[in-house]
């Protein structure tokens, strides 16, 4: 089950590039929602082979979850593996220069179950795709405003 959206940001390449990397803010977002965040590898500077595990509540149950970036092609492209109970999702973020102040982010979250109780959790979203897409598109359309607002305070 896939879904996709593009966001066009005014703002560099470059520097959307950098604010997406800022790994320590997601995870700092991430324990204030109350998830247990650790990072898990010894890398200096962002790059392929950053993994973090992360616990978290999730309609009652303790969830937890591996996240690998697997791919970090800077400026252009950033791949994670998510790994679950059962699912393992792939999100990619890629960015494009649209002009000198402007740039299209384009990100993808494909997920797949790997066992049958998962099967069933992916086909009960299905049947709500719509209604999880609009979502989806709306929660990276209001970060992609916070990215510009960023880069409009620092800039």
């Amino acid at each position: 089950m896939k879904f996709s959206t593009k966001e066009d940001i005014e703002a560099p390449i470059d520097a959307v590039f950098d604010m997406l990397s800022e790994f320590e803010n997601f995870e700092r977002s991430a324990m204030r929602r109350g998830a247990e965040v650790q990072r898990v590898d010894t890398l200096s500077a962002p790059g392929v082979g950053m993994m973090w595990q992360v616990v978290f509540d999730l309609r009652g149950k303790k969830r937890d979850l591996e996240i690998e970036l697997i791919t970090y092609d800077r400026p252009g492209e950033m791949v994670f593996e998510c790994t679950s109970q059962g699912l393992m999702c792939l999100m990619s973020i890629e960015c494009m220069a649209l002009s000198r102040s402007r740039t299209r982010a384009m990100i993808a979250l494909d997920i797949k179950p790997l066992n049958l109780s998962a099967r069933l959790l992916v086909q009960s979203l299905k049947l709500a795709k719509t209604s999880l897409t609009k979502k989806y598109k709306l929660r990276v359309a209001e970060y992609a405003k916070t990215l510009e607002d960023r880069y409009n305070r620092t800039a």
